[in-house]
């Protein structure tokens, strides 16, 4: 499992992930109360990337990339959205 600590360089790395093979792609959120954090996880079952915050900012993003995501995977064209997102 890869964790990483820059939300740029983990939000590249997982939307690439998810374009290489849509269908095998996975993503989680866990939003953990108590301690006030977020964790991201995306996987195609090889590799798993992780990001875990309790910034407000970066939680904002969070939801940001997740609702682009989910764009990506009801597109017919995903590619075409793809390069839209950047």
């Amino acid at each position: 499992m890869l964790q990483y600590w820059t939300w740029e360089e983990f939000s590249l790395v997982a939307k690439k992930l998810y374009l290489a093979d849509p269908m095998k792609a996975c993503v989680v959120l866990k939003y953990r109360h108590s301690d006030g954090s977020l964790c991201i996880k995306v996987t195609d079952d090889l590799v798993c990337l992780m990001y875990r915050t309790d910034q407000v900012q970066d939680v904002k993003k969070t939801e940001k990339f997740h609702s682009q995501l989910m764009r990506l995977m009801v597109a017919k064209e995903s590619l075409s959205v793809a390069l839209e997102l950047d």
